[in-house]
């Protein structure tokens, strides 16, 4: 089982992009997911996590602002919804999930391969 992010690229500073967020093997509208990047030579760091039921939490560091997380049941995706990007927003994103987002970040599996995100002009 894995969640697949996508829909990254490179992107000039002040551009927008949305990525999206899409298991294989199982349903995620009963899990939480959180939006995860690490930018090169720095830690893993996580951003924004959404329950099942839709509520978002912001972990710190990343208050509401410039990017928003949504997920759509129905079509059983998540997504990063990421605006004025700036060039350390550079990163390669993830997506994963977890029962809730309270559980501590390193509690959040099915973890893949990311989607690169860089911003350049």
């Amino acid at each position: 089982v894995q969640l697949q992010a996508s829909g990254g690229g490179l992107v000039q500073p002040g551009g927008s992009l949305r990525l999206s967020c899409e298991p294989s093997g199982f349903t995620l509208k009963n899990y939480a997911v959180g939006w995860f990047r690490q930018a090169p030579g720095k830690e893993r760091e996580g951003m924004q996590c959404m329950s099942s039921s839709g509520v978002t939490t912001y972990w710190p560091k990343h208050r509401a602002g410039r990017f928003t997380i949504s997920r759509d049941n129905a079509r059983n995706t998540a997504y990063l919804h990421m605006t004025n990007l700036r060039p350390d927003d550079t990163a390669v994103y993830y997506c994963a999930s977890a029962g809730g987002c309270e559980e501590p970040q390193r509690d959040f599996g099915s973890w893949g391969p990311g989607t690169q995100v860089t911003v350049s002009s």
